[in-house]
């Protein structure tokens, strides 16, 4: 007897995104889509979006025909409970991922659209509807390695028994989780075991975050930048970089 697994899609803006609208997510127990990527993945059931998200680029009545919006209201709380915006990453990648987890208790967490690269070169696109702003490469003392928030991200699933994957087929990503195909993820039936990381190291870079303080209980940490020390920040990111090895040069 083959065994139903709880799978979560996210899709983000990359112009890879709109792979999405041709598959088949029935496999998929949600499907999250980010910000405009809704327009992208046409079978979303969650949109997941922060506060400065423009009304006019929010879905019409039509589009949403019962289907889920998930705002701060909803993604701050569960984000806090894994240790809060500071540590995780300020943008919605990431909050997406911890929102899933926390809220849909995932057995796999997939990805599709969120490298987070911008290599576009002159008159090709950012994102799937043109150029776009690279949220996440703007200067904020919570985004300093987008690497050391994917592996974070990773071992905090590890712990709650979720493996989270990149469907992602570009050659380069900011985002550390295994690749896999997604022909590959919709046939599974067993949550997929990859290399474990490091438990003590996980530990340590926890302890650091915990001993650190940096906590805001509203998630707007950008209102208390002043008080965060980058370097102390850059840290307790070297510390998750090494949890995985082979990644740490990055």
């Amino acid at each position: 007897m083959s065994t139903v697994l709880n799978k979560v899609l996210i899709v983000g803006s990359a112009p890879d995104a709109v792979k999405a609208a041709h598959w088949d997510t029935s496999c998929f127990t949600h499907t999250v889509v980010i910000n405009n990527a809704w327009k992208a993945c046409p079978s979303w059931n969650c949109l997941i979006y922060p506060e400065d998200f423009p009304i006019d680029r929010h879905p019409s009545a039509k589009d949403m025909n019962g289907k889920r919006i998930v705002t701060a209201e909803d993604f701050v709380p569960v984000q806090n409970e894994f240790g809060g915006f500071v540590y995780a990453g300020g943008t919605m990648s990431f909050t997406a991922g911890y929102w899933a987890l926390g809220a849909l208790k995932p057995d796999v967490i997939a990805y599709i659209g969120c490298d987070m690269v911008y290599q576009a070169k002159p008159g090709q696109s950012t994102h799937f509807y043109g150029a776009g702003t690279a949220d996440p490469l703007r200067s904020d003392v919570t985004l300093q390695s987008l690497e050391a928030k994917s592996l974070r991200l990773q071992a905090l699933a590890h712990q709650n028994g979720c493996a989270v994957v990149n469907l992602s087929e570009l050659e380069n990503s900011r985002l550390c989780f295994p690749r896999l195909a997604f022909t590959a993820l919709e046939v599974m039936t067993e949550t997929p075991s990859f290399e474990v990381q490091e438990p003590s190291a996980v530990q340590a870079a926890l302890r650091a975050e915990a001993d650190l303080g940096y906590w805001v209980e509203s998630g707007r940490y950008w209102e208390e930048h002043n008080r965060f020390d980058g370097q102390k920040l850059r840290d307790i990111d070297a510390m998750w970089l090494a949890t995985a090895p082979e990644l740490a040069t990055l």
